[in-house]
């Protein structure tokens, strides 16, 4: 997995195809080089996000992402512990991706199901793990589930 730095000032994760692999299920291989995860600046300073968009696989084997999802359709599909485990970390929080005045807030205790929206995950700029962890949760995770590599209650 690479977190790459670029000259202009983004960055991003992505899971990131040696020379030589060995032989894998399509889902796990399509996945190389795509479905990036940009991070971004937040409108804080001092703080950065990631768009939580969960990867699930196609009937033709091809790892796709789902982008607006209610709070408690993301809950289902990722996991309440596992998104309670990220937000338990100092300075994360989970709300909606984009600041507008219709959209139910995003609250876990109480996962709300009348409004798809797009969700963030929001960090300390100084904080180089959670991006990680997030990108592994919510990219790799799933296309290693769906090729059976790893159980549901795996990590």
């Amino acid at each position: 997995m690479h977190d790459n730095h670029w000259a202009n000032g983004e960055r991003d994760l992505v899971l990131h195809k040696p020379t030589v692999v060995p032989e894998m299920p399509a889902a796990l291989s399509n996945l190389h080089n795509r479905l990036r995860t940009g991070i971004s600046p937040s409108a804080n300073p001092g703080e950065l996000r990631v768009m939580v968009f969960p990867t699930h696989v196609d009937a033709q084997g091809r790892p796709r992402i789902k982008k607006s999802l209610t709070t408690l359709d993301l809950a289902n599909v990722m996991g309440l512990r596992r998104l309670r485990e990220l937000t338990a970390r100092e300075g994360v929080s989970l709300a909606a991706a984009f600041d507008r005045p219709d959209l139910p807030p995003v609250d876990l205790d109480g996962p709300q199901h009348e409004k798809p929206l797009q969700h963030a995950l929001f960090f300390p700029a100084t904080d180089d793990e959670t991006p990680v962890v997030a990108f592994v949760r919510f990219r790799i995770v799933p296309v290693l589930r769906h090729i059976g590599w790893l159980s549901t209650g795996d990590e």
